[in-house]
């Protein structure tokens, strides 16, 4: 890869650092193996921007060919020499990014529905619990009329079984 290429890697990799919310989607996560498998993902993210920050980003240092020619010899050093300018390294195509591209869009429309329907699910749990505790404290002092007001589907229930002569025997 290019100096050049690998610097622009580098420059886009700290910009996505910056961009990435970590603490936010932290608090989004609810189980343990989650907050395990987002510790192991923000450590595996965290080592490979610090190698593109460190390793990729740096220039080689030129060679002395002087220094070489002193102890060696000069037509040994400059064939080398040449040899070392005449290689060209190949700029660096990405092939896998568009191919990849639709399949993870898909992902995030299916993860934004996902989420959609947490969240729904967790505020019809929240309004449950919030019932369930109301009549928690009222059960003690609750007669049978209003606790089938409440839930008349039993009521219902009941009657039929009382009408059908069925006592559950």
């Amino acid at each position: 890869m290019s100096g050049n290429g690998v610097k622009k890697v580098a420059e886009v990799a700290a910009k996505a650092t910056k961009s990435i919310d970590w603490d936010g989607m932290a608090k989004l996560i609810v189980s343990d193996e989650a907050r395990k498998e987002f510790a192991n993902l923000r450590r595996s993210f965290d080592e490979v921007n610090s190698q593109l920050q460190t390793k990729f980003s740096q220039e080689p240092e030129p060679i002395d060919w002087e220094y070489y020619r002193k102890g060696i010899g000069s037509r040994l050093v400059d064939m080398y020499k040449q040899a070392y300018e005449s290689i060209e390294i190949p700029k660096f195509v990405d092939t896998v990014t568009p191919e990849y591209k639709p399949k993870f869009d898909a992902l995030l429309v299916e993860l934004k529905q996902a989420e959609k329907q947490s969240l729904e699910e967790s505020a019809r749990l929240e309004k449950e619990i919030a019932e369930v505790r109301e009549m928690k404290k009222k059960i003690s002092t609750m007669t049978a009329d209003e606790y089938f007001e409440k839930h008349p589907e039993l009521k219902q229930k009941f009657d039929d079984e009382i009408r059908n002569d069925y006592w559950g025997y």
